[in-house]
């Protein structure tokens, strides 16, 4: 993803139809898109989520971020989501993520846009509840670690 990727799985299921990526550069919604495009699909829908300026020493471990980021976007290619999807993309980003700047994007390529929107919701929604992400929120008056709010230890 515009640089190194410090960690990728690619699966291949009738061709490549998943990627998941976790990198430490800039993340490209572009590359995401290129990667999923297919001349079946009539939609590519697309899900940015920015580092913000508000929110009310762990690291992530990558092995099985990758891991569960695989499965989920499995769980979409087999049906989680209605039929439809043909191509999924997840990529996440580690250390400093700038203000605005993208730290999880997700394409989705179906033939048709209610898939496409329902798989995006689904994979980010899936993400927080069962990747242990944490995060170091900086605040004008401190900075804290935090968890994915919906995080649930019972899911990983």
């Amino acid at each position: 993803m515009g640089g190194q990727v410090s960690a990728e799985a690619d699966a291949e299921i009738e061709g490549e139809r998943k990627w998941v990526f976790i990198s430490h550069d800039p993340l490209s919604l572009d590359e995401l898109m290129k990667m999923v495009s297919d001349p079946a699909c009539g939609a590519i829908t697309t899900f940015s989520g920015t580092t913000r300026d508000n929110f009310e020493g762990k690291k992530a471990y990558e092995p099985m971020a990758l891991k569960e980021m695989d499965r989920i976007l499995q769980e979409v290619l087999e049906g989680a989501c209605g039929k439809g999807v043909r191509r999924v993309a997840c990529a996440h980003r580690l250390g400093v993520v700038p203000l605005a700047e993208a730290s999880v994007l997700i394409a989705v390529a179906s033939e048709h846009r209610p898939e496409g929107f329902a798989a995006c919701r689904y994979i980010i929604d899936t993400l927080k509840a069962k990747v242990p992400i944490w995060k170091k929120e900086i605040y004008a008056d401190g900075e804290t670690w935090k968890a994915n709010k919906e995080w649930d230890p019972t899911h990983s």
